[in-house]
């Protein structure tokens, strides 16, 4: 495939917006992170029932889950029957805005 030859450089390009799909990448960058967000697809879990899964200690769990709040791709709920338990789900919609986000970069 042969490069098209351009006359002269263009230097007015407007620089593109990446901020949502940096912050985005950021966030999934850590392994634990990526597979909470993967197991949250499947419906809500409980932490403990998290770090049973990834092997990971509750409290460690717990830090990888305010990052994942901070940036919007989850929320958290009590138990309605035992208030102990807080059960996390995927934000849907800012799962969607992310993958607009990355794709935007992407394709």
């Amino acid at each position: 495939m042969k490069l098209p030859v351009l006359p002269e450089p263009r230097l007015d390009l407007p620089a593109p917006d990446v901020r949502d799909a940096v912050a985005t990448a950021t966030v999934l960058a850590d392994p634990t992170r990526a597979a909470i967000l993967r197991l949250l697809r499947d419906g809500p879990h409980c932490v403990c029932e998290m770090a049973a899964t990834t092997g990971q200690r509750e409290n460690n769990l717990s830090n990888h889950l305010a990052r994942l709040r901070e940036a919007g791709l989850v929320r958290a709920s009590r138990h309605e029957a035992n208030a102990r338990f807080q059960y996390y789900e995927r934000d849907e919609d800012a799962i969607r805005a992310a993958c607009d986000a990355l794709r935007d970069i992407l394709e």
